[in-house]
């Protein structure tokens, strides 16, 4: 078995050892041995490479939107060998629909804020200004 340090891991996984020490707080990732027992003799914690590619899975699903609990499902899923890949579908459809509400929204904000600019132009000073007023109305 390949063992690595932290900062070994860190490097291979392209992340910092902070990110490490957070995902191991959350128990998306785990020392070679339990926490207390997977010390080296210098004192470092000790992983296997298999961590470095749940480490990179982690990530790719962050890009993707999930968040680290639905990560964390989602590497339960990955090892569990009576699980069906229908529940990680429906997991990646869930997000989908997320990811559309999300772009309704933002595209909602968008064309606001892009009436506001239109109303703003060539006002001089700021208590005519249509976007502060707005602001000061909003809720």
């Amino acid at each position: 078995m390949n063992e690595l340090t932290i900062g070994q891991i860190a490097k291979k996984a392209d992340v910092n050892v902070q990110t490490i020490y957070f995902y191991e707080r959350k128990n998306l990732v785990t020392p070679v041995k339990r926490r207390d027992t997977a010390i080296s003799h210098s004192g470092y914690r000790i992983y296997s490479e298999a961590e470095v590619q749940k480490i990179r899975f982690i990530k790719n699903a962050q890009e993707l939107g999930f968040s680290l609990k639905e990560i964390s499902e989602l590497l339960h899923l990955r090892i569990s060998t009576k699980a069906q890949c229908g529940l990680v579908q429906l997991k990646a459809e869930k997000k989908l629909k997320s990811i559309e509400e999300k772009l309704k929204s933002l595209s909602q904000l968008k064309k606001v804020l892009g009436n506001l600019l239109n109303v703003c132009r060539n006002r001089k000073t700021t208590d005519a200004c249509p976007i502060l007023k707005s602001l000061q109305k909003r809720r």
